[in-house]
């Protein structure tokens, strides 16, 4: 008995020891600094062409006890799909992290800016370097979360209709008339911010997030990483000025851009150039991040989930536009114009309204003598520029229409080839710090992260669409009422209802972080 004693009171002693050791470990373990490194590597593809200037895959590995996380930031259009990085891309990336540095493949987060330059064959090597060379730069880093504010160099490319209709501003077709728009749609200018400082004071990464089509352009149409390629140079050369050491790495990542034009997309009467665009993202970045105070702050939280999205099956709608380019081709009426001579009447007739052939004193002298010569070739003429401008205008309709119709026909082909009625998502929720960030592989429209942002428990939530695959555009189930009217609602594989299961899905991560 007192063996059996002895040995109860040597195994309660053992247990105590243990557990006093769990729970003087845990304190410690919260109180280990967060860990994090940066590097970037050239990805521009300098076969095709001129560069303008260089793409990045811009990597950021964040860690803290067992847990790693692991941002890339690429200077392309998406992460497969379309355009140059091709779908074996991110199972590529992602075996390899496992393999070579033991970071599980949910693990991984990577945006495309959504810039439309051209990216190197070998990006999924180069994006390999970057986080290879990032995860050995780790040091200990506080953190600091707020946000910048610009307004100045977006718009929404959704323009309301009088008629109830939406039309949207793309260099694919025309815009309406004027006199045909009643009213545009939000933007969204808030630039989510998370900076990350080393113990000297040194800023070793910032991520910074932003809704807006890097898509203007340089003149001469040379390769660019475009808005963000600049604005990204801007808040690297001008952080950590003064201090030895590494510069920082400065990872955008697009937010809910999908209806977001840059300012001027359609300019004619000057040149378009990203980069003055760019500057103001970047000094406004600079200026959000300089109201930034940088704490501890181990938190590091990473949720990765797969969500199972409804298709759309657009096979009556196409039969609509397709009975509506009918429609528009039987209304062109021939005109006794051409090109040629419609200009110059259109001119004299917009310039002088009341005497648009001659002088006014003509007129007059046949009016003295009983004679309307001038004003019955006035009223022909304006007949004839009326047939004619009718036929631009509804020219102008059927480009609208044809190019849309050619967006559902082809998604309307991928879902009968892929047999499914549903398509499989992935979405991430990462806690860094105080920041909460969301993520989507599709193009989302801005009212998605505007309402996501206004309805979450966390005060500092940002979302980031066009991450971790591609797949096309993602605008409200409203939005989708306007189906074949403007891109995002054409170019787009998912039915409505897909909204508010995203939404959902999003309100219980953020929940749990």
């Amino acid at each position: 008995m007192k063996q059996n004693a002895d040995q109860r009171r040597s195994v309660a002693a053992h247990f105590t020891l243990l557990v006093v050791a769990l729970l003087s470990a845990a304190p410690a373990h919260a109180q280990d600094p967060l860990l994090a490194g940066a590097a970037k590597v050239d990805i521009t593809d300098r076969e095709a062409g001129p560069a303008n200037d260089p793409m990045f895959a811009r990597a950021l590995v964040l860690k803290h006890g067992e847990t790693t996380l692991v941002l890339v930031a690429v200077d392309a259009v998406a992460i497969g799909e379309i355009g140059p990085i091709k779908n074996d891309y991110l199972p590529t990336v992602r075996s390899r992290l496992e393999k070579e540095l033991h970071i599980p493949p949910n693990n991984l987060l990577v945006n495309a800016s959504h810039c439309h330059g051209l990216v190197c064959r070998d990006v999924a090597d180069r994006t390999i370097q970057a986080i290879t060379q990032a995860s050995k730069n780790l040091v200990p880093v506080t953190v600091g979360v707020g946000s910048g504010h610009e307004d100045r160099i977006s718009e929404n490319r959704r323009l309301k209709l009088k008629s109830g209709r939406e039309a949207d501003v793309r260099h694919a077709y025309a815009l309406p008339p004027d006199e045909e728009v009643a009213e545009v749609g939000p933007i969204d200018p808030q630039i989510g911010l998370i900076r990350l400082n080393g113990e000297d004071g040194r800023t070793v990464a910032v991520l910074y997030n932003f809704a807006c089509h890097p898509i203007m352009g340089v003149p001469g149409a040379a390769n660019t990483a475009d808005i963000t390629g600049f604005s990204s140079r801007v808040i690297e050369d001008n952080l950590n000025e003064g201090k030895d050491g590494p510069g920082p790495i400065a990872l955008f990542l697009q937010g809910c851009g999908g209806d977001i034009n840059p300012v001027d997309y359609k300019a004619v009467d000057h040149p378009r150039h990203a980069e003055p665009l760019g500057n103001m993202l970047g000094l406004s970045t600079l200026k959000g991040l300089r109201t930034i105070e940088a704490k501890p702050d181990p938190r590091l939280t990473v949720l990765s989930e797969t969500l199972t999205l409804p298709r759309a099956d657009q096979e009556e709608r196409i039969a609509a536009q397709e009975a509506e380019l009918r429609q528009l081709l039987q209304s062109l009426k021939g005109t006794s114009l051409n090109l040629k001579t419609f200009l110059p009447l259109a001119v004299k007739y917009n310039l002088a309204e009341e005497f648009p052939s001659y002088a006014s004193h003509r007129y007059l002298h046949d009016a003295t003598l009983g004679r309307g010569d001038f004003a019955k070739l006035d009223e022909e003429n304006r007949r004839n520029l009326q047939a004619y401008l009718q036929n631009i205008l509804t020219m102008e309709k059927l480009t609208r229409v044809q190019t849309n119709l050619a967006l559902l026909r082809k998604h309307q082909a991928s879902l009968i080839a892929s047999g499914k009625r549903t398509i499989d998502v992935e979405v991430m929720a990462v806690r860094i710090g105080e920041a909460v960030l969301v993520t989507f592989p599709g193009e989302l429209t801005v009212r998605i992260g505007l309402g996501i942002k206004k309805t979450s428990p966390h005060p500092r939530t940002f979302v980031a669409g066009y991450t971790n695959g591609y797949i096309y555009y993602a605008p409200t189930a409203e939005q989708l009422k306007n189906v074949g009217g403007a891109q995002e609602d054409s170019d787009c594989i998912l039915a409505p209802e897909w909204q508010a299961l995203f939404e959902a899905k999003v309100a219980d991560m953020l929940k749990r972080l």
